[in-house]
């Protein structure tokens, strides 16, 4: 007679097949952690312009509202402003700031598209790096808000002098430095009367 068939299934085959996947799957995962962790998957920022900036709504946030246009040569300049647009955030949690807040509702101070950072800010290292450096220094935080939005700061200049600092954040706690921004708000010319 022939080869006799085997009723005993061949875990050689098996195993092989067992240990090609999970390396598959550990591959996927370090690559995927690799990309996460550099620049490549981020969304890029559009530049904010002068124009786009005007157009955004602001409101003040005392007990008489007002609604007015962020335009850096009239109503601004009457504010005297630098000061701090604020998005949906209660005030309790800028009792820090002395000057005027202003509410931007549509959240269009955030650029023409939105920036968000989901699943992929548990996995960057410099996230975890931002909240232990946060956490050690005392900030406890909230939890208002969305928190997948990416932030930013500006620092523009009167009239039509433009944007003088953009910070983008690419990651969660990407702060700002400060020195740059103080750069920034000493190029600011005067608007002339």
């Amino acid at each position: 007679m022939g080869a006799e068939m085997s009723s005993v299934p061949d875990f050689g085959l098996f195993a092989m097949g067992i240990w090609s996947i999970g390396l598959g799957a550990l591959g996927a995962a370090v690559t995927g952690i690799i990309l996460a962790n550099t620049d490549l998957l981020l969304s890029k920022p559009e530049k904010a312009t002068v124009e786009f900036l005007e157009e955004i709504e602001l409101k003040t946030l005392g007990p008489e509202q007002e609604t007015f246009k962020a335009d850096l040569d009239d109503s601004c300049a009457e504010r005297r402003l630098p000061s701090f647009p604020l998005s949906n955030l209660s005030l309790t949690s800028w009792h820090y700031f002395k000057g005027e807040i202003f509410l931007d509702e549509k959240k269009k101070f955030y650029g023409p598209h939105k920036r968000k950072m989901l699943f992929m800010g548990l996995i960057r290292v410099g996230v975890w790096q931002n909240f232990l450096r946060a956490w050690k220094n005392g900030f406890s935080g909230n939890l208002e808000g969305e928190g997948v939005i990416l932030g930013g700061v500006y620092v523009m200049g009167a009239g039509k002098q433009g944007v003088l600092l953009e910070h983008r954040e690419k990651e969660f706690g990407d702060k700002v430095s400060l020195p740059s921004v103080l750069e920034a708000a000493e190029k600011i010319k005067p608007q002339a009367s």
